[in-house]
């Protein structure tokens, strides 16, 4: 177990990572070799050192030290500890939603895309999705049902921020992702990887989510556009395929969280191997 520090004083400088500094200055965008991010609660810990994720620092509960927090101090035996009592950890902005204990990390380098998708038969592409809230909940249903990864546009938030790691309960630390760059159309360079692409739009010409073309591919990749506007036109006009969620009792769609994990319900199923 690493040096046991006590905090007694909300100012101190050993909490600047984790209240003062901005999830910018986090990712540290100058020098992305010494970017952090944080992850909270034991359960997002643990999944976060499972995948190899380099910790920090630790600040805890006291109590916690000795209790529920052990077994992951066991497991970094050089990293210092910050504890301090719950008052002066509640004015951390949210401390009450970490179950007591939280882990400063360094950002992981980043694989290529096709390091992520080499063995990837189901992946999401987010395009331009904003909301960290959504970017978690959606990495939890890929978890879930069955997408071996996630590519992301640079213009989408950061699955490595701090609510998107809550909220995702550490599953981007299960399933592989990136980002897209600029320098080659994405559609078409998932269709050089061998995926068929199939946009999630409002149009009156999709398909539904159960057509054998869809559930036969080899490859398939769903596109998921951004809170609000959805799936620029160019993007779905480059893609294979468009398809929708029928709605009922007039509502015109669903938020973009909600609509991955029923896409990737009926979408994630697998062919059978040719």
């Amino acid at each position: 177990m690493g040096a046991i520090i006590q905090i007694t004083d909300f100012s101190a400088p050993e909490l600047d990572v984790y209240a003062r500094l901005s999830e910018r200055e986090l990712t540290n965008r100058a020098d992305p070799s010494q970017g952090l991010f944080i992850a909270e609660s034991p359960n997002v810990i643990t999944r976060a050192l499972d995948a190899g994720c380099q910790p920090v620092s630790f600040l805890m509960e006291g109590k916690h030290a000795l209790g529920k927090g052990a077994p992951l101090l066991v497991r970094c035996p050089d990293v210092p500890v910050f504890v301090a009592e719950e008052a002066v950890l509640t004015q951390l902005t949210g401390f009450h939603l970490t179950r007591g204990m939280l882990c400063a990390m360094r950002r992981p380098p980043l694989p290529s895309v096709e390091a992520v998708c080499a063995n990837a038969r189901r992946i999401a592409v987010l395009e331009n999705v904003m909301n960290p809230t959504n970017i978690g909940a959606i990495f939890r249903s890929a978890a879930a049902l069955n997408m071996d990864a996630v590519l992301l546009t640079c213009a989408g938030s950061d699955p490595l921020y701090r609510r998107a790691v809550r909220v995702s309960m550490g599953t981007v630390f299960q399933v592989p992702w990136t980002y897209l760059d600029g320098e080659t159309p994405w559609p078409e360079r998932l269709r050089a990887l061998g995926f068929q692409t199939v946009a999630m739009a409002l149009r009156e010409d999709a398909l539904c989510l159960d057509d054998p073309r869809l559930l036969n591919a080899h490859r398939l990749a769903v596109v998921l556009g951004t809170e609000g506007d959805g799936l620029a036109q160019q993007v779905i006009a480059q893609c294979d395929y468009t398809v929708c969620i029928p709605m009922a009792h007039g509502v015109d769609s669903l938020n973009v969280a909600a609509a991955s994990a029923v896409a990737f319900y009926q979408l994630g199923r697998r062919p059978a191997r040719p």
